[in-house]
């Protein structure tokens, strides 16, 4: 039985997939580099942490921006453009001369990051047959970790012999996916039929906004455990003294533990639910706490980051179809993806936070203890939030 049956199918979904991986690649390569930046600059690490934490914090403006352009002009239009100003955004950042100037730019590449999920995703989940929604949902968030791996890869390869600089310059190639969305892809008919004036788009924002909320803070708690469990997972490996090599191989090796988790807990919600998929993860992810944070042989350390992703990248690859589904027709661009990034935003300081706190009391505790505390609240969140499991995407409701 094939999963994607036409080449428009497929077509949306390496689109989406391709354009979240690579966004995803150009964020994490700071991640990889904090250390050499802030010695390059001059700065702390957790100054140049900041930058992170103001690319996140600018993700809702890009979601606010190109969510209303997918929602109005379409899918297709909206992302080309996302995908060549955040390719332009990393590049200058490869070119910055100062920290300051760095810091404005990563901001700016924050409104990239921040437009490019809600769009793909609203075109590859408004392609696919219903019945495989969890499953693609689940494959094209872990985009995110494949693109992970890319960094890891990059960092592997580029950083030892050519620095930091070059690693970013890499992250132009985006820019050309554009050529591919442009020859390939189609508008998907569920936008088609779900067109609306300005004026009943603008009631249908308001009319929703309790549903809106929940989102929101849905999104709040997994970014805390998703960000709070990979973005300076690099770092605490460098603090206990693993080489750049061995830093991107157990980087690598937990990304896909996180790429595994995605598609079969997405999988795994098409016939379960996506809330009982999403909390059964989320439980599994704190029992490995210990595991992924303290064990003391390198080859257990290694086990733990792969779980730890598989369960915590497992619950985050259910999000994409769970709160597509949360979303009202006529606001499938813009309810998710904003709802998302704006989760980003109240997350965005755990990266900052858990710096702070790893310099002063040790990355272990820092990592660890966080990780623990936003797990359990975000599985009580999702517990008591809605489902809408095979909603129908289509005409607009009356």
């Amino acid at each position: 039985m094939k999963i994607i049956a036409t080449a428009d199918e497929r077509n949306a979904l390496i689109a989406g997939f391709a354009g979240w991986t690579l966004d995803a690649f150009d964020f994490f390569i700071l991640t990889f580099t904090l250390g050499a930046v802030a010695k390059d600059f001059g700065r702390s690490i957790p100054a140049v942490a900041l930058t992170l934490t103001a690319t996140l914090a600018m993700r809702p403006v890009g979601a606010f921006i190109f969510g209303l352009m997918a929602d109005r002009y379409g899918r297709r239009l909206p992302l080309m453009i996302d995908i060549l100003f955040y390719s332009v955004l990393e590049v200058l950042s490869g070119l910055a001369p100062t920290y300051t100037i760095f810091f404005i730019l990563r901001l700016l590449y924050g409104i990239g990051l921040g437009g490019e999920w809600g769009v793909g995703t609203s075109l590859v989940l408004e392609s696919v047959p219903v019945k495989w929604r969890g499953l693609i949902s689940g494959l094209l968030q872990q985009g995110y970790s494949f693109g992970f791996v890319l960094a890891a890869i990059a960092y592997f390869a580029v950083f030892p012999r050519w620095g930091w600089r070059p690693m970013f310059f890499i992250g132009g190639l985006p820019a050309l996916l554009t050529l591919f969305i442009r020859a390939k892809v189609k508008e998907t008919k569920a936008w088609e039929e779900s067109r609306t004036s300005w004026k009943n788009y603008r009631r249908d924002i308001f009319s929703n906004w309790k549903i809106f909320l929940y989102l929101v803070l849905l999104m709040s708690m997994m970014n805390f455990a998703g960000h709070g469990t990979q973005d300076l997972y690099p770092i605490f490996l460098q603090k206990r003294h693993f080489s750049p090599q061995a830093t991107a191989i157990i980087s690598m090796i937990a990304a896909i533990g996180a790429v595994c988790g995605g598609v079969f807990f997405g999988a795994y919600s098409d016939r379960w639910g996506r809330r009982r998929s999403i909390i059964t993860a989320l439980l599994l992810a704190v029992a490995l706490v210990p595991l992924w944070i303290i064990a003391p042989a390198t080859s257990w350390l290694i086990v733990g980051a792969f779980l730890m992703q598989f369960m915590v990248q497992g619950a985050f690859g259910v999000i994409p179809s769970h709160i597509t589904e949360l979303s009202p027709n006529t606001l499938r661009g813009f309810f998710p993806g904003l709802a998302f990034q704006l989760g980003v935003l109240v997350a965005s300081t755990i990266t900052y936070v858990e710096a702070v706190l790893g310099e002063r009391f040790g990355y272990e505790k820092s990592l660890g203890v966080l990780a623990a505390i936003v797990i359990i609240a975000t599985v009580l969140v999702v517990w008591a939030g809605p489902e809408a499991k095979g909603v129908h995407f289509g005409k607009a409701e009356p």
